[in-house]
This record gives structure tokens, sequence and C-alpha cells, in this order.
């Protein structure tokens, strides 16, 4: 009893290749391919140049992200704090995301007041370290209504 119609094979559909020829073919190929190893692609270059490609990707993705929220509203916000070189800067910028007036001196119980969240979890006034200090230590921002924010510094 023939199995023709069952038997397993390799080839595409509709052609029948003989069992020599296949063998043949796949042979030459790999022979061929063995045989020419004077025809090998050259090593691949060396990357030279400073810094190394990783380090510099390293380096973009060292961004200081930070989550930022404001007493009264509904969400929050990400930004990173490594593009802004100084307070006034800061403020500015968190004064036009949240369409609100942010202080720094004093407070008359109808601003806000940034606040900040350090690497103790001890909560402080934005404003209240050297800007160099913060940027290290920060790692979330709140603006509070002044009249919640007295007991973190004497305002």
């Amino acid at each position: 009893m023939e199995m023709a119609g069952t038997e397993l094979r390799l080839g595409l559909p509709g052609t029948e290749p003989s069992s020599s020829t296949s063998t043949s073919k796949i042979s030459n190929k790999r022979s061929s391919s063995h045989m020419n190893n004077n025809d090998e692609p050259p090593p691949k270059a060396q990357v030279i140049g400073w810094p190394p490609v990783r380090s510099y990707r390293k380096n973009i993705l060292e961004a200081s992200y930070v989550k930022v929220s404001m007493d009264g509203a509904a969400y929050l916000r990400k930004i990173d704090l490594n593009i802004y070189k100084s307070y006034p800067q800061l403020l500015k910028a968190l004064e036009n995301m949240f369409k609100c007036s942010i202080e720094t001196e004093g407070y008359n119980g109808c601003n806000y007041v940034p606040t900040y969240e350090d690497k103790d979890g001890d909560w402080m006034l934005a404003g209240d370290v050297p800007w160099d200090m913060f940027l290290n230590s920060c790692k979330r921002l709140r603006i509070m209504k002044g009249s919640e924010a007295k007991g973190l510094a004497s305002l």
C-alpha cells in the first residue's frame, strides 16, 4: 500500500521534488558555504569615540521626573526638574501649568505654597534649601494651600 498522498515532504506546494534532487541541492548549498571560508565578511569595526553609546543613552534617560500635585486639582502632572535652572523658573512653570498664584514669601491664606518631599520622606517648603540640594533631594512636589503649610516652616 502506497502512501504518496499523505507523505510529508519539504518543498513548495504542487511540486514533487525527487529525493535525490532535494538532497543534492541541500548538500551543494551547505558544501559551498563551508568551502568558501575565505569569502567571510570582515569583522565589524569597533566604534571609536567618546562617550560610548550606552553612556550617552544613559545620560539622556537621566531626567529627574517628579510628580506634581496641587490641593484641589483632580489631576497630577510629571515634570523634569533638570530643565529648570532656579526656583523662580520652576514656580513660573507651575503657575502656568495649574493656572494659580504660587507664593514663596509668607502666605495670606488664599495663595498656594510649593512644598516637596525629600529623600527622607519629610515635607519641606521649596526654596528653603539651595537649588542644587533641592534637585538632589526632591522626590515629589505638592502645591498646598497656604493655610495648610503653616507647620512646615516659619511663614
